[in-house]
């Protein structure tokens, strides 16, 4: 796999509702390599991006091309892409271990396949010690883990988060913020991450995307953004930053 390569190619893409323009002209590429986080205030289209990554919603406009595949039109069960939610929405009745093989069983994975998928995923998340229990019975940082189980148990093509952190107090954020940075190390391929947290952003970005008003208004690394801010979001963004907190 080429890690130089665009592996997501985001072009001119564009959502309205009426003549409300939720999303314009948003063009983004990713590397494998890439943890692309966007940010910026309640409203500007960040999540509505996710969701037409995700196919959840369809596009007024643009294109969206995955490892060379023009995906736009695709339903989202053909995009091979992972989507965790800021709710973790988890299979109340199911274990963890159910929980987490759920995708490989619409798949009809065979079983053996199924728990040994299972069983290294755990492994990696630190929760084996958990996979006969039910969500009710988990902390939020272990009902976290699952979602992310269950997202990275596919091994899809792409990873969407849409703010799956926002849950949590404030020590969890710190210890997951960890757990992101050392999966994405791990995974080979490119991560999309929507937050409001400032402090998240800037550490686990490897490229920010900075929206306000449906469009980007500034990308590129974090040193980059630091070093030279634009856009009205951006000095309240760096200010919370400092003070790891986010106003907004």
């Amino acid at each position: 796999m080429n890690h130089l390569a665009p592996f997501l190619r985001i072009e001119n893409l564009s959502k309205c509702y009426g003549p409300t323009a939720a999303v314009q002209s948003f063009t983004l590429t990713a590397s494998c390599d890439d943890f692309v986080v966007i940010v910026g205030p309640s409203g500007c289209g960040k999540s509505t991006v996710l969701r037409l990554v995700a196919g959840l919603t369809a596009p007024s406009s643009g294109t969206i091309w995955l490892d060379g595949q023009n995906i736009t039109a695709l339903k989202p069960a053909r995009r091979d892409i992972a989507m965790v939610f800021q709710d973790y929405a988890l299979y109340p009745h199911l274990t963890v271990a159910q929980n987490i093989a759920f995708p490989l069983k619409l798949r009809h994975a065979p079983r053996a396949q199924r728990r040994e998928r299972v069983e290294a995923t755990a492994q990696l998340l630190g929760i084996t010690d958990i996979l006969n229990r039910r969500p009710a019975q988990l902390s939020g940082g272990q009902q976290q883990r699952v979602a992310i189980g269950r997202a990275l148990v596919r091994e899809p093509r792409l990873f969407l988060m849409d703010e799956p952190l926002s849950n949590l107090d404030a020590h969890l954020r710190l210890t997951m913020r960890t757990e992101f940075r050392r999966l994405a190390q791990r995974l080979d391929v490119p991560i999309l991450y929507v937050t409001h947290d400032p402090a998240e952003a800037l550490a686990l970005a490897t490229k920010l995307v900075v929206m306000e008003a449906g469009r980007i208004v500034q990308a590129g690394t974090p040193a980059e953004i630091l070093a030279d801010p634009r856009g009205t979001f951006l000095p309240l963004f760096l200010e919370a930053a400092k003070n790891n907190s986010a106003p907004w």
